[in-house]
């Protein structure tokens, strides 16, 4: 996992599978100050791209003789590519950097890189990286290029497809499944919903918002809290877990929508792993900490301390007696706050089984998530268990699970409700929504939003924030995911309700017809509480594999002359079809740096 902790904006760009570097090279991006000439090797054939050519494309879009053979690969993500530059940090980049040539995984993904460079060296390759991080805040290919310490690059293509396969398998897996899903959830019933109101609008009560520091002593763990509340309290307890590299305000529309109903919402920040946590290691701490394995234990730990202090607090307290129903919780996590929901929930973590799926993949096998989930890998233990009596609901949007719970999730017996955007470039949705929710054996919802993302469900509409960009296909976020938001209010109202007498006339809201009466043009929505046989069976038969793809094969089809065409054709559907939805670690890292201060407030 520590290959994670150390990336970068600069290595790893694109949570969706690309980084701008491999992107770079394979398109003739590769070189520098000395590098004039990119080669193109595709067995015994080679041609020969100008760097000047490249810049003048980048800067005037205009395609040279040398580029007119590559024009249909010339489309316009490709180019949004060619023409992006990228504000970083210089220092806490070349931390990074400097932290990832000495970790194992990064010594790793530097050798596979290097295979298709046959006349580099990864000395070169690092070299090129260091300068580049010296030279310039502005992060880009044609930068890279000036830096490259060689004249003419050159690029076996060949096994930079190979690169390419398997950085993109497991969004390639989701992309396969998705057609499936649609059809497989689409309800056929034709049943008529006529409700007598609307779940996604606000509800009656006013509400009031107080925030609170408990301190955990036998941690030395200090838990901040926001508290919402109404004047008539109704209903369980409602707990909510943030992902990593954010805080307790993430989902600060879906508390006022929940308290406006009459129940107490309390956000629970993580201090290990919130954004406040990732500033400290900006300026100091060693940046293979970013998340201490300890997080996994640390943060359910978090929760159940929570709820022993405001078991107290609901006795002893007048403001807030009689508030806090900690007897019968639902907790709400989003991505690592969906581990969180749960291991509390009751699945034990498996890491022996999460260690070997760590040490078998290559480096450039891992989605975002998987370098997540490894972190774990480093605890000393081969299970462990953090199961609360007191949740009595689980709701989960985009959650990282992966591994981390072996077949476990079937330990799980109460009520479980999954969201899952089907273009989620940071948790893809087989790996880590659709194989753990065939495990749940329990009352189970999954809703997916056809064209959502992993930050879909946030409201920082308000914030111009880079966090909202993309290497290929932008972040679904602000007006345009409203829809999934408007999803994500509905249904964490009905299913929370589940567990209050006023269940029946929520329960309808819980239904196919009504989940897909909220589709817009561009983001449809599908419910189901079991996986379509077509879905299960897509994943049988994909097995979580990257496709196997061996180099002789493809040099055998392609090395003849006449079909130099029909290699690049193949390439491109491997490479740019589909159209990844991404993220960037930069959005994680930098971003949230940068716009902290200023910007995170507004999310309030």
């Amino acid at each position: 996992m520590k290959f994670l902790k150390l990336l970068s904006p600069f290595v790893f760009n694109v949570v969706g599978g690309f980084s701008p570097i491999l992107l770079s090279l394979f398109f003739g991006i590769s070189p520098s100050l000395a590098a004039e000439n990119i080669v193109l090797k595709v067995g015994l054939l080679q041609h020969k791209i100008s760097v000047e050519d490249l810049q003048k494309l980048a800067e005037t879009e205009q395609v040279s003789s040398s580029l007119k053979p590559y024009d249909f690969l010339l489309t316009n993500e490709v180019k949004q590519i060619l023409f992006q530059s990228f504000n970083i940090d210089t220092l806490i980049a070349e931390q990074f950097l400097n932290d990832l040539l000495k970790s194992d995984d990064g010594k790793k993904l530097l050798r596979e890189i290097i295979q298709a460079l046959p006349n580099s060296s990864i000395a070169e390759l690092k070299e090129a990286l260091q300068l580049l991080l010296k030279n310039t805040n502005h992060l880009s290919i044609i930068n890279f290029l000036r830096v490259y310490p060689q004249e003419t690059v050159t690029i076996d293509v060949s096994k930079m497809a190979i690169l390419g396969l398997k950085m993109n398998g497991s969004f390639l897996h989701s992309r396969l499944i998705s057609s499936q899903l649609d059809k497989g959830f689409k309800d056929l019933s034709q049943t008529e919903i006529l409700p007598k109101f609307d779940p996604t609008e606000s509800g009656e009560q006013r509400v009031s918002i107080e925030t609170s520091v408990l301190y955990d002593r036998s941690r030395d763990r200090y838990i901040p809290l926001d508290i919402y509340t109404a004047k008539k309290t109704q209903g369980p307890l409602i707990i909510m877990s943030h992902g990593f590299a954010s805080d307790r305000r993430f989902l600060r529309y879906l508390a006022k929508h929940l308290a406006s109903y009459g129940l107490t919402v309390v956000s629970v920040e993580h201090p290990g792993s919130d954004i406040n946590a990732l500033i400290k290691t900006a300026t100091g701490i060693k940046l293979s900490q970013i998340l201490p394995s300890a997080e996994f234990i640390d943060r359910p730990q978090d929760i159940s301390f929570v709820l022993n202090q405001l078991t107290l607090v609901n006795k002893n307290n007048r403001s807030f007696q009689g508030k806090f129903n900690t007897k019968k919780v639902s907790i709400i996590g989003h991505s690592f706050g969906g581990y969180t929901a749960l291991a509390l929930g009751g699945a034990s973590l498996d890491l022996k089984r999460l260690r070997r799926f760590c040490q078998k993949n290559s480096p450039l096998e891992r989605s975002p998530a998987d370098w997540l989930q490894c972190a774990a890998g480093e605890l000393p233990y081969p299970q462990r268990t953090f199961k609360d009596n007191r949740i009595k609901q689980i709701i989960v949007f985009n959650p990282i699970i992966g591994e981390l719970f072996g077949d476990n999730l079937s330990q799980i017996k109460v009520p479980t409700l999954m969201l899952s955007g089907s273009d989620d470039g940071i948790t893809p949705t087989v790996a880590h929504q659709l194989k753990p929710f065939k495990q749940l054996s329990g009352e189970k919802y999954m809703v997916m939003a056809m064209g959502g993302t992993h930050m879909s469900i946030s409201d920082m509409n308000s914030m111009n924030s880079v966090m909202g960009q993309s290497t290929l296909v932008k972040e679904v976020m602000g007006i345009d995911a409203e829809p999934v938001r408007e999803v994500v209010r509905g249904v964490s109202l009905a299913f929370i309700q589940q567990l209050t007498p006023e269940k029946s006339q929520y329960k309808m809201f819980l239904t196919p017809t009504y989940i897909e009466s909220l589709s817009q043009e561009n983001l449809h929505f599908r419910m189901g509480q079991e996986l379509p046989s077509s879905v299960k069976t897509w994943i049988n038969v994909m097995n979580m594999e990257t496709p196997k793809v061996s180099l002789s094969s493809i040099q055998s089809k392609f090395a003849p002359l006449q079909n130099i065409q029909r290699y690049f054709i193949n390439a491109r559907r491997l490479f740019l079809q589909p159209q990844y939805s991404t993220e960037k670690l930069n959005d994680l890292f930098t971003g949230l740096l940068h716009n902290h201060d200023d910007n995170l407030d507004k999310w309030s």
